[in-house]
C-alpha cells in the first residue's frame, strides 16, 4: 500500500498535485519494469462495466463478473483492489472469478481512480468517504443495491473483501453498513476509524493500540441506531508485512471480537494450507465462526495466492502484491459459506453444530494443535473415538469427521 494521498489535498497547488500524480504513475512503471522475470501472459477475466448504479457520490467505477451458470438469487461478493491496482488486475490475479464460476456467486468489483487518489487507493482514511451515507462508502453500498435489483441477488448473502487500502475499505463497509454485509474478509487492512485521531501513516506502521472496547465503540459510532447482528469477519495478514504491520491484525481482531461479545482468546487454532498458515477462530454461542485470523508465514504485503490447478489452488502472481503462498480467496469463500468444495460444510464458518458431520484434513500435528486429537507416547489419537492416527508429526495426514460436536473419527476413505 503506497502512502495514501488525499483526493482533495486542499492545501496543495495544482502543480504539486500534478507532480504527485506523475510520481504515482512513475512508481507503477518502475515497479513493473523491475519485476523479473516477466509473468507468462494470461487471458484477462471478462468484466462488464455498469455505468448507472446510483448517484455515486464517491466517483467509483463498478464492474461485474457474472458466471455463465449463475443460479437464481445468487450471493454477492464485493471485491476492493489495493493501491496502484485496478478492478481488472484484482480480477485477473486474486482467484475470485474462478471461485465465482465454481461456487455460483456474483462478483462485483469496485474501482477507484487517480482522480480520487493519485495512488489509486480507496480513501479509507478520509471522513468524507468512510462514513455511512456519503462518499465512497455510499457508492459501494449503491453497487450492492444495483446487484440485488438488476441481477436478482440475495440481499441476505452479501459479502465484501479487499486488499490493503481495499482491506481497510472492507472494514469501513462492515462498520458503516452492518445491515448490508453478512461477513467480510480484510486482507492486510486496518481497524475501522483508526484515523479518527491518528494519521494514516501511524495506523499503517507502527499501528495503534486501543482496548477492544474502544475499537468496538468506533464501529458502534458509525451507525448508532443499529441493533442487529454484527458481520462475521476474517482477517488475513502476512507475518512479514512492513507496510501495514501485523499489529493491525491483532487490533482488528480486538475490534470485531469485542463487537461480538467474545474474548480475545481463540476457541480453536489450526494450521491450514501448504504453508501452515495459522488460523485462529473465535466461535459465537451458536457455534459459528464469528471472527477468524489467518496469519500467513513468510510473506509481506499482498494477497496470498497459490497458482495451479489443484482443488485448493487459485490466483496468479502476475502482478505486484499477489504473493505465492496459500489460496486465500478459497478460504475466504469457505468462511463466507460459499465454497462448494468444502467437504461436509454445514454452513457459514464451519460451525460443526447441530449434529451435521464436519470434516477436517490436516497433518497429525495440526489436528492436535486444533484440539481435534491428542498425543501420547509419540502417537496421535482422535478425540472422542480414541482411534490411533499414527506418529505425532507434520508428515502424517488424516481426515477427521466431527459428529457430534467434539467427537472425531477417522474418515480417510470418505467424508461425511
Amino acid at each position: 500500500m503506497p502512502l495514501p494521498v488525499s483526493r482533495t489535498a486542499p492545501g496543495a497547488p495544482p502543480r504539486a498535485r500534478t507532480l504527485l500524480r506523475l510520481l504515482a504513475v512513475l512508481a507503477v512503471v518502475l515497479g513493473t519494469a523491475l519485476a523479473a522475470p516477466a509473468p507468462e501472459a494470461r487471458a484477462a477475466v471478462t468484466l462488464t462495466r455498469v455505468t448507472d448504479f446510483g448517484t455515486n457520490p464517491g466517483a467509483l467505477t463498478m464492474y461485474v463478473h457474472r458466471p455463465a451458470a449463475l443460479p437464481a438469487h445468487p450471493p454477492v461478493v464485493v471485491a476492493l483492489h489495493g493501491c496502484t491496482q485496478s478492478a481488472q488486475v484484482y480480477a485477473d490475479n486474486s482467484g475470485l472469478p474462478q471461485l465465482a464460476d465454481e461456487d455460483g456467486f456474483l462478483l462485483v468489483l469496485a474501482e477507484t481512480s487517480a482522480a480520487n487518489n493519485p495512488n489509486r487507493c480507496f480513501n479509507w482514511f478520509q471522513s468524507g468517504d468512510n462514513r455511512r451515507g456519503q462518499g465512497e462508502a455510499l457508492s459501494v453500498r449503491q453497487m450492492v443495491s444495483h446487484a440485488v435489483t438488476a441481477y436478482g441477488a440475495d440481499p441476505r448473502r452479501v459479502y465484501v473483501t479487499g486488499l490493503s487500502a481495499g482491506g481497510a475499505m472492507t472494514a469501513v463497509m462492515l462498520g458503516t453498513y452492518p445491515d448490508v454485509f453478512s461477513a467480510g474478509a480484510v486482507v492486510a487492512g486496518l481497524p475501522y476509524d483508526c484515523t479518527r485521531d491518528n494519521s494514516p501513516y501511524t495506523c499503517m506502521n507502527p499501528g495503534v493500540d486501543l482496548s477492544p472496547a474502544d475499537w468496538a465503540q468506533r464501529v458502534r459510532d458509525a451507525y448508532p441506531s443499529y441493533t442487529g447482528p454484527w458481520p462475521r469477519t476474517a482477517i488475513w495478514y502476512g507475518d512479514q508485512d512492513t507496510t501495514v504491520v501485523p499489529r493491525n491484525a491483532t487490533e482488528l481482531r480486538d475490534q470485531w471480537t469485542a463487537l461480538h461479545g467474545l474474548t480475545q482468546t481463540p476457541t480453536r487454532t489450526a494450521a491450514i494450507g501448504p504453508d501452515a498458515t495459522r488460523q485462529d477462530q473465535y466461535l459465537a454461542a451458536d457455534g459459528t465462526v464469528a471472527v477468524e485470523v489467518d496469519r500467513v508465514p513468510g510473506i509481506g504485503h499482498g494477497t496470498p495466492v497459490d497458482p495451479g490447478t489443484g482443488s485448493e489452488q487459485c490466483g496468479s502472481t502476475g502482478a505486484p502484491y499477489f504473493l505465492d503462498s496459500i489460496c486465500s480467496s478459497r478460504w475466504i469463500a469457505r468462511f463466507f459459506g460459499l465454497d462448494t468444495t468444502d467437504p461436509g460444510d454445514p454452513g457459514p464458518g464451519d460451525p460443526g453444530d447441530g449434529g451435521t458431520a464436519v470434516c477436517w484434513t490436516a497433518s497429525n500435528y495440526a489436528q492436535v494443535q486444533a484440539g481435534r486429537a491428542t498425543t501420547s507416547g509419540g502417537s496421535t489419537y482422535a478425540k472422542g473415538s480414541g482411534q490411533n492416527m499414527g506418529l505425532y508429526n507434520t508428515f502424517v495426514t488424516h481426515t477427521l469427521k466431527e459428529s457430534p460436536t467434539g467427537y472425531f473419527t477417522l474418515a480417510d476413505t470418505g467424508c461425511p
